[in-house]
């Protein structure tokens, strides 16, 4: 049987979201095997009540501490590479790319990746306000010559982020808000987006591919096929 390399969660944010990480891995490790074949891995679930603190006290150091104490605990476990279970903990990347001894994987290098090969050049990105006010998942993308949109009206920023952690960090999906996303999907597609970033791995639980008639990367998916093509050692750029 095919070797395969561990690889280590850092979850919870949400677990929701964190549970789906979980299944299309397994999902797709499966499928390559045509059996019941598992993949190795280790999950550290970050306590988001905690998290969400942090973040509206605006103390990213000890959400970094978090996640680096995380990885840590993985890394000792056998991990052989990380990934966060989510686009906002990419804001600390770098941080703990420095103070852990393995990879970590982006969530933007492997959107990036779809997005290229899909030939669209330019994209509209929803996420938290973090994510879409700061560059550390959109100006990744952007190095690749890909023009990233994000909502630039301060009520649509932060009613976005109302619905990501308000209602879907909980699992509700609210009609109201589902079409407030959608509404605010349109006016950045008329503004010239070919497709949608669901840049936080919430939105797929509200957001359906049936829903726009056009393309959607959802990073949720996105981010495990580039793990599971880092468990099976089938992706060039993680050998």
């Amino acid at each position: 049987m095919k070797k395969m390399r561990i690889l280590g969660l850092i979850g919870g944010t949400s677990w929701h979201s964190t549970v789906e990480y979980y299944a299309s891995i397994n999902q797709s490790v499966n499928e390559y095997f045509g059996d019941n074949t598992n993949p190795p891995l280790l999950l550290f679930n970050l306590n988001q009540s905690l998290v969400h603190k942090y973040q509206r006290d605006g103390e990213w150091e000890k959400i970094a501490h978090l996640v680096i104490d995380g990885g840590k605990r993985l890394q000792k476990a056998g991990a052989e590479a990380i990934i966060f279970c989510a686009n906002t903990p990419h804001k600390i990347f770098e941080i703990a790319e420095g103070e852990l001894n393995i990879p970590i994987l982006h969530i933007a290098d492997a959107t990036s990746k779809m997005i290229l090969e899909s030939g669209i050049e330019k994209v509209c990105f929803l996420g938290t306000k973090f994510s879409m006010e700061e560059d550390f998942v959109t100006g990744r993308i952007s190095k690749n010559n890909i023009k990233v949109l994000t909502p630039t009206d301060h009520f649509v920023i932060e009613e976005l982020h109302r619905i990501i952690q308000k209602e879907l960090t909980f699992g509700k999906v609210v009609p109201s808000s589902k079409s407030f996303v959608l509404e605010s999907i349109k006016t950045m597609t008329d503004l010239g987006a070919e497709g949608v970033v669901l840049g936080c791995t919430e939105f797929p639980l509200m957001i359906r591919e049936e829903d726009l008639d056009f393309p959607i990367f959802n990073t949720t998916k996105i981010h495990s096929k580039a793990a599971t093509e880092y468990i099976l050692n089938i992706a060039d750029n993680f050998n």
